[in-house]
């Protein structure tokens, strides 16, 4: 009796073939996705592993006449459908990036909040300005987002003695209490000394935070978005920190990288990470894990956990 055929799964990286290693019942091979797929695996390929951080070829993953499923390497999936068609299912890497995006969400709201940015500048140029900032404890935070990572920067911020008000898209009590819904966003703004944006950006939440919101932020108040930049409206928030209003700490801007010349780069309210919030040591075991976990349900028939669209969604 003839053996069924493997379930064939590409990665674009050698690190990530080697780690991952073998699979039962899969035949993992590499493919950057930056050009066609070689010619004797076109056909036989069922699930693409996309690239992180960096782009990929659209039209050679739609050219696949058997791909069923795609999985990214990122937490969010705006601009995936689009890209590689309305075929095969899309599998995001939800929970692989909670913990190092958290670290960094806290990471900016300290060095933004203690001037640990301004003390690099100065540094260069050999200034001692010792100034009373404001610190993290007793801070009012209003955190827009609850999921895998909304839920670790939670976490995160209880050592700290602030007062944490978490958003959602709609209002409902979980085991932590209250969750309040975006329609509440510009009511609750004006209580708010921090505003934390990690939600994912879809047609609800593309410029979420606009001027509206931003101007019932309190003078002072600091914006800090590690979701997607287009959460955030660009020019209503660069408005507010130019202006001298506002502080933001930014790890994603819209459009990015963010152009050379703008507003942002030279504003001293103003501190920004090259979206680095899930790029840290423990994306690589995890993310290796992660793959291993999600190629072994594939084989088997299962749904995996992060599956956002079934097959012809």
């Amino acid at each position: 009796m003839s053996q069924p055929r493997p379930h064939v799964a590409t990665v674009p990286e050698p690190w990530l073939l080697e780690d991952i290693g073998e699979v039962p019942g899969v035949e993992t091979v590499l493919w950057d996705v930056t050009g066609p797929a070689p010619e004797h695996l076109a056909d036989r390929i069922d699930t693409v592993v996309l690239p992180y951080a960096r782009g990929y070829d659209g039209d050679a993953v739609r050219a696949l006449p058997n791909l069923a499923t795609v999985l990214t390497q990122t937490t969010g999936y705006d601009g995936v459908a689009e890209t590689v068609g309305y075929g095969p299912a899309i599998v995001t890497a939800a929970g692989v990036h909670a913990a190092a995006t958290a670290e960094l969400a806290v990471g900016l709201i300290l060095a933004s909040l203690r001037g640990i940015d301004v003390a690099a500048r100065d540094q260069v140029h050999q200034r001692w300005r010792p100034e009373r900032r404001r610190s993290l404890a007793d801070r009012r935070v209003l955190l827009v987002g609850v999921g895998g990572i909304g839920e670790q920067i939670a976490r995160r911020l209880e050592p700290f003695e602030v007062t944490l008000t978490r958003v959602a898209a709609h209002a409902r009590t979980d085991e932590r209490g209250a969750v309040h819904g975006t329609d509440e966003l510009v009511a609750l703004a004006g209580d708010h000394d921090v505003l934390v944006v990690i939600t994912p950006l879809t047609s609800d939440t593309h410029h979420l935070v606009d001027a509206t919101v931003l101007a019932a932020l309190p003078d002072g108040a600091l914006v800090v978005n590690v979701a997607r930049g287009a959460v955030v409206d660009t020019d209503a928030l660069t408005a507010e920190v130019t202006a001298g209003r506002l502080h933001a700490a930014l790890d994603v801007v819209d459009p990015e990288p963010l152009p050379a010349g703008h507003p942002l780069w030279s504003a001293p309210n103003a501190l920004i990470t090259p979206h680095v919030g899930g790029n840290a040591s423990a994306f690589e075991p995890r993310i290796v894990a992660h793959l291993r976990h999600t190629f072994e349900q594939l084989v088997r028939g299962e749904e995996p956990a992060n599956l956002v669209r079934r097959t012809d969604g």
